[in-house]
């Protein structure tokens, strides 16, 4: 009984390993809810700074408060001078996702607060993290198309600086908008994987710059990261394959049939709509018809559709898009690069990775922090059960 009920929660799915405070997830009625709040209400009504306030500091902040975090989120923006230089160094062939750790480990030697464990000090690590991690992104960016990083422009929003550092252009008011509300839908989701290795990593009272760089690490992963921009590369395959939307239902019918993965269809959680997604459709759809790339969206929507009625025919009726299925469509709209959507999402998710990380550090929600060591159950090995004999070198 006991293997029985391990081998159905591989991975950990299914294991309550703590309590939080911090959000929450109905996979079976598609909500997901930030401190109390709803993602719908969130994304419509809220900014970035907001939310990450929120995660952070457990309510929504009042006027002064959150002009002052804005203020400074913007006092933090600029990066180290040796970080600049190292970026330089390295070949423009790197990965980001691998930059954008080494850089997490280079940001934590300058920081003033980094040995200091109260609360107060690890808010304002959290928002050194939040604030030089798209800058971080940006400069890598222009780097290594051999282009000098831009510098922030201090009259732009949190989200509109990004683009502006990570493309040259500054976005129109509607797109710095769509694109500060993609920040808030990914910044955060539970005990996802990157989040349970940051949580995990300062469970050893470990600095909090240990802890994002776990996560950062986690998310390389491509089984956690990733998938919107294998969205993009399986909706150029599309675009390859097909020469109208009407062949669209024959390519997923055959995709399905040979075992392979409709990216951004299904999730570890969601039994249904991921809430999310319906934000980002609606997004996939409105610059769509600005951007020109109308037809990204039409592919897509008969994708899902199609992939739905497959699904369904051979009983998997739980199987809808997820939080990835448009976004890579939104963030190529945005003038983001494929290989750059995987970072786009630590620099929203260093939010949620911070609020968790304060979270476990101080038992905000579970108590006592304890270190984390579960068991495994050790399970035999090439001599049999009872363990080999050693031989002499000369005998083996």
């Amino acid at each position: 009984m006991e293997k029985e009920i391990r081998a159905k929660n591989i991975g950990l799915r299914g294991v309550t390993v703590a309590d939080t405070k911090i959000s929450y997830i109905d996979g079976e009625n598609g909500i997901l809810i930030y401190r109390g709040f709803r993602i719908e209400e969130l994304a419509e009504r809220s900014t970035f700074p907001e939310t990450a306030y929120l995660l952070l500091n457990g309510s929504l902040p009042g006027k002064a408060a959150l002009e002052q975090f804005e203020k400074e989120l913007l006092a933090a923006r600029r990066l180290p001078e040796y970080l600049l230089d190292a970026l330089k160094r390295l070949p423009p062939t790197a990965d980001p996702m691998d930059v954008l750790q080494a850089s997490v480990a280079l940001l934590a030697v300058s920081d003033p607060d980094l040995l200091d464990e109260s609360r107060e000090a690890n808010v304002r690590k959290a928002m050194r993290l939040i604030s030089r991690l798209p800058v971080a992104v940006a400069a890598w960016h222009r780097i290594r198309q051999g282009l000098e990083p831009l510098p922030s422009d201090d009259s732009l929003s949190h989200a509109a600086n990004f683009l502006w550092q990570l493309t040259g252009q500054k976005p129109d008011a509607g797109t710095a908008r769509d694109f500060d509300i993609c920040l808030i839908l990914h910044a955060d989701h539970t005990f996802n994987a990157s989040t349970f290795a940051c949580r995990e990593v300062v469970s050893t009272q470990a600095h909090m710059y240990a802890g994002v760089a776990a996560g950062v690490g986690a998310l390389s992963g491509s089984l956690h990261g990733g998938a919107n921009a294998r969205v993009m590369e399986m909706l150029s395959q599309v675009e390859a394959e097909v020469k109208s939307v009407d062949e669209v239902g024959n390519w997923v019918q055959s995709r399905i049939d040979r075992g392979e993965k409709i990216m951004g269809m299904g999730h570890a959680v969601y039994k249904t709509y991921d809430p999310r997604a319906t934000i980002l459709k609606e997004m996939s759809l409105r610059l769509g018809g600005k951007t020109g790339h109308k037809h990204w969206y039409d592919l897509l929507t008969r994708i899902e559709d199609e992939g739905i009625k497959a699904f369904e025919s051979r009983g998997k009726m739980g199987i809808k898009i997820n939080v990835d299925f448009y976004s890579g469509s939104v963030y190529a709209m945005m003038g983001i690069p494929v290989d750059i959507m995987t970072p786009v999402f630590a620099i929203s998710r260093i939010s949620g990775w911070c609020a968790h990380i304060i979270e476990e550090k101080f038992g905000e929600a579970q108590g006592k922090p304890a270190l984390y060591r579960p068991q495994a159950e050790y399970v035999g090995d090439y001599c049999g059960p009872i363990g080999c004999e050693f031989k002499p070198l000369a005998e083996r």
